[in-house]
């Protein structure tokens, strides 16, 4: 039995015989080409740098599959990068799994691969190991994608939510809230008349070379699921400190801000695929801040805030643009569920 770009993934895809051997071979290794990942083993073999090593795993289940500035394919290999990449490390190696739905288009899928080999080779990690499964029509809406990456953990950093102190500045690298206003915008089928487009992009070329080029980066965070209002909650809880923001200091796009407003969106708990926090020391805030600007992944970045002592209990506060203060409290739940 053979199959071409035309057929649709079937549950014997699964079976381990000769329908998964042909899927693996013909369909997979092709985009994510590389010498470990070829020798097809149940396990992967690295060379690494001796040292510390970071270690993550995720999982991506993002309706829809394709999107204005990614696909399911990308958002996973930046995903998992990102995780790495605050962690203070060089990611090096990503494991790949699918579920995939029966009936699910092979041209589709490809066009996934694609994205994900394309990903992984700009930004100069391999995908070393995998494992494919099928399920039943129904059971996975299309496909999901779980991985896992490794980096080497860079030896200027030293990284640690402990090391944060009051008068530390608040850095983020750019716009928030584009990756969830166009999920939500693409899903419901709403038109603005400027497109929205998702940040989706990895960031370690970003903190690798901020982390060299500078001292005082004390913690980072990619604000994900739960948004920029997340993040400085759990940053505030674990380190005790409270934060306090400027609204006019946080960057947004104008369509996004319309389109949160219309739709009644909080812009602080949206979603990011491309941006991450850092907590800096003052005296080097500036310096990694212009840093940061100068690079693609960079340009709008803004310090928003700084960290400030606890009356309490730690609180994040936002400052008003008409001078007042809210409390910014943590999200309660997703407000868009499956954006990631």
């Amino acid at each position: 039995m053979t199959t071409d770009n035309n057929d649709k993934i079937l549950l014997a895809h699964g079976g381990g015989g000769q329908l998964t051997d042909e899927l693996i071979r013909k369909h997979i290794l092709p985009k994510l080409q590389n010498t470990t990942l070829s020798k097809l083993g149940d396990s992967a073999e690295l060379n690494l740098p001796s040292g510390s090593l970071c270690f993550t795993t995720d999982s991506f289940v993002v309706k829809p599959l394709f999107f204005n500035g990614g696909d399911i394919g990308k958002l996973a290999v930046c995903g998992t990068i990102n995780d790495l990449a605050v962690a203070g490390s060089k990611p090096i190696a990503l494991s790949l799994a699918l579920i995939i739905e029966d009936g699910f288009e092979m041209k589709l899928l490809e066009k996934i691969l694609e994205s994900i080999g394309q990903t992984a080779r700009q930004n100069n990690v391999d995908i070393v190991t995998g494992d494919t499964k099928t399920v039943e029509t129904g059971s996975a809406d299309k496909i999901f994608i779980n991985t896992a990456g490794i980096g080497v953990k860079l030896p200027n950093a030293d990284l640690g939510i402990e090391k944060i102190a009051t008068g530390d500045k608040i850095i983020i690298n750019g716009t928030i809230g584009d990756h969830g206003m166009t999920i939500i915008s693409q899903r419901e089928g709403i038109k603005f008349e400027s497109q929205l487009k998702s940040d989706c992009a990895a960031l370690s070329p970003l903190t690798c070379e901020l982390l060299e080029k500078t001292s005082g980066i004390k913690f980072m965070r990619d604000p994900t699921r739960g948004g920029l209002a997340a993040t400085l909650n759990e940053i505030a809880r674990t380190s005790g400190f409270s934060v306090i923001i400027r609204e006019n200091c946080v960057p947004v796009n104008k369509t996004v801000q319309a389109a949160a407003d219309m739709l009644g969106f909080d812009m602080l708990a949206i979603a990011n695929e491309g941006k991450f926090v850092a907590v800096v020391s003052p005296e080097s805030a500036e310096e990694a801040l212009n840093i940061c600007r100068k690079h693609p992944l960079g340009k709008d970045s803004s310090i928003i805030g700084e960290i400030t002592a606890s009356r309490d209990v730690p609180v994040v506060e936002l400052e008003t643009r008409i001078g007042g203060k809210r409390i910014v409290q943590m999200p309660y739940g997703r407000e868009l569920p499956r954006i990631c």
